[in-house]
């Protein structure tokens, strides 16, 4: 069975429930899931496939909850780490979706490979988070 670590950056709960649904999405396709809402490196250092749902705060920051995960992360080798992001954001502002692109570059900075395209949700357009990250999980799927 495959396993995936669910690592969520929420500042609002937003990202939390989109984790938590695709979790349940994965596990009916018999996928192991560990979903971690305050990480740190050492909870996801054995897995070797991480799907990342974040947030991005104020003006274009890392949620206070996955900003010391991110620390540690930038401290690493994440050889062998395979990932996908889901971000949420709102396109009303400038810094629309930050966080992807900050976790994209620390994380392959440190060795690990992205797998797929992000998906970057306009939280001000899509009124089902939950729809569009399922409907988005095939794209991280067929490249498992």
């Amino acid at each position: 069975m495959t396993s995936i670590a669910i690592i969520t950056g929420s500042t609002l709960g937003g990202a939390e429930y989109v984790a938590d649904h695709l979790a349940d999405c994965l596990e009916q396709q018999d996928f192991d899931t560990q979903i971690e809402n305050n990480a740190s490196f050492a909870d996801v250092e054995s897995q070797k496939l991480w799907l990342i749902v974040t947030s991005t705060h104020g003006a274009g920051e890392l949620p206070e909850n996955i900003q010391p995960f991110i620390e540690e992360v930038k401290q690493q080798d994440l050889t062998g780490v395979r990932f996908a992001v889901v971000g949420l954001g709102n396109s009303d502002y400038d810094t629309f979706c930050y966080a992807v692109d900050t976790v994209e570059q620390v994380l392959t900075a440190q060795g690990a490979v992205r797998i797929c395209e992000s998906l970057r949700i306009d939280v001000s357009q899509v009124e089902d988070q939950d729809q569009a990250a399922e409907d988005w999980l095939p794209t991280m799927l067929n490249v498992l």
